[in-house]
């Protein structure tokens, strides 16, 4: 409820390669930077846990490890690209430029038996992740040259995304209805349905349903037993934080709000700021206009 107060791939053969250990690689790098995350909280830096919240607003194509790793190496990024990507726009990165690690996939091919293939010969090799490997990306302030088309902002109004918004609630079969009943609350979620109070500004009414939304798709009601009430609060509210942000709404920083999502608990952070990632990401994908491409080089981090 929310209250009025409230590029290349690899492909190398698969026989040597160990998946298992690849996945604890990519783990690894999460724990390290949550692990960092935690450390700055514990130094009174809360506005770091809202430049990673920030980041998932502008990276929304990127895995949560990538963005991780964006927000730490970079937090000033807004549009990253590999060096390939960036020349095919007219631009070079400057000499000297450090580029921002995150991880690449390898894809390995799985060769069907001759017997497999004659069964059906459409489908003789199927690509399969093996690994990840590390790629450099450089964000659009270390690069120089052509100008790049201006990216879409709604700057405060939120457009076309209120009907995007609503489409995609009623397509998870979730009930939308307006009613004063619910006073003083903004929002209410029920489980399969929403409530909204009626008379609130585009924009707040946007956050209030999207808040109210996260609710649902977090499916809260089954985290009772391992979360709080605070958390889950804060968790929708952070989504809708993301969400705001990507669609050019002015949301503020919220850190003391954020703040809550971290007590000394490392695991619950990183899962929270887990599910905040992979669900604003759910959501951002359902308000892409048809046809709306994405940066070069953002498939190469999806799966990391």
């Amino acid at each position: 409820m929310k209250n009025i107060a409230t590029t290349n791939t690899a492909r190398p053969s698969t026989s040597n390669l160990k998946q298992p250990q690849q996945r604890q690689t990519t783990k690894d790098i999460i724990a390290a930077n949550v692990k960092e995350l935690i450390a700055q909280l514990e130094a009174g830096r809360s506005d770091a846990l809202t430049a990673y919240l920030d980041a998932m607003s502008r990276f929304h194509n990127y895995s949560f490890g990538n963005v991780l790793e964006i927000a730490r190496q970079r937090p000033t990024a807004t549009r990253v690209a590999g060096l390939y990507a960036w020349n095919q726009l007219g631009r070079k990165v400057r000499k000297g430029e450090k580029g921002i690690r995150i991880l690449a996939p390898i894809v390995g091919i799985k060769r069907k038996s001759d017997e497999d293939a004659e069964k059906d010969i459409t489908k003789q090799n199927t690509a399969v992740l093996v690994g990840f490997r590390n790629a450099y990306v450089f964000d659009v302030s270390q690069t120089e040259g052509a100008e790049l088309p201006t990216m879409r902002e709604v700057g405060g109004d939120v457009g076309e995304n209120r009907d995007r918004l609503l489409s995609f609630i009623e397509r998870q079969r979730i009930e939308l209805v307006f009613t004063e009943n619910i006073a003083p609350a903004l929002g209410v979620s029920y489980g399969g349905r929403i409530a909204v109070l009626p008379g609130q500004s585009k924009a707040e009414e946007f956050s209030t349903i999207v808040h109210e939304l996260a609710h649902e798709l977090l499916e809260h009601a089954k985290r009772r037993t391992t979360t709080t009430k605070v958390v889950r609060e804060t968790e929708a509210e952070a989504i809708a934080f993301v969400i705001g942000k990507a669609v050019g709404l002015k949301v503020g920083t919220a850190s003391a709000d954020y703040i809550h999502l971290y007590h000394g608990n490392a695991s619950l952070l990183a899962e929270s700021l887990e599910v905040i990632q992979q669900t604003s990401t759910l959501i951002l994908a359902a308000l892409q206009p048809s046809g709306t491409e994405t940066m070069p080089d953002a498939e190469l981090a999806q799966v990391a």
